[in-house]
């Protein structure tokens, strides 16, 4: 039997306490989760420094190997095949989530006809929190410690 990986994507600018409950919940579904960190290598517009990223990700999950973490530049459907990946999970904590997701959702199925996305509805204590709600708090000074997984 094939193992059940799923990839997570996003561009985790922070990785926030949605997002690790989102991927705790999918390994009661998958065998192993690959987070993809999407980036553009020719543009550095993310608030976060990805190497910073990535090691929180990597800390937050030291104690789970059935998790990995990577970084990509290319379309999700291909990097899902690169690490045979047949499903995508996603998070959605309102309806405006899921319009956006549906669409690329569809795009991904028309890329590649095996990957199915997976939608999990995001934990209440966890709906408000937004990557870009983060990064304006913290921008001014603001304590954002309760929404994020790790220490800045």
């Amino acid at each position: 039997m094939k193992k059940r990986i799923a990839l997570f994507p996003g561009s985790f600018d922070p990785f926030t306490k949605g997002h690790q409950d989102i991927v705790l919940r999918g390994l009661n579904l998958f065998d192993e989760i690959v987070i993809a960190i999407g980036y553009n290598s020719q543009k550095d517009q993310r608030y976060f420094k990805i190497d910073f990223m990535i090691e929180k990700i990597q800390e937050t999950f030291a104690k789970y190997p059935q998790i990995k973490v990577v970084t990509y530049s290319q379309l999700t459907a291909d990097l899902a095949r690169k690490y045979e990946a047949r499903y995508l999970l996603r998070g959605l904590r309102n309806t405006t989530d899921f319009e956006y997701e549906n669409s690329i959702a569809q795009v991904n199925r028309h890329l590649n006809a095996e990957l199915e996305s997976v939608f999990l509805i995001t934990s209440p204590p966890f709906a408000a929190i937004s990557s870009s709600i983060i990064r304006e708090v913290h921008r001014y000074g603001g304590d954002v410690s309760v929404m994020l997984p790790y220490s800045l």
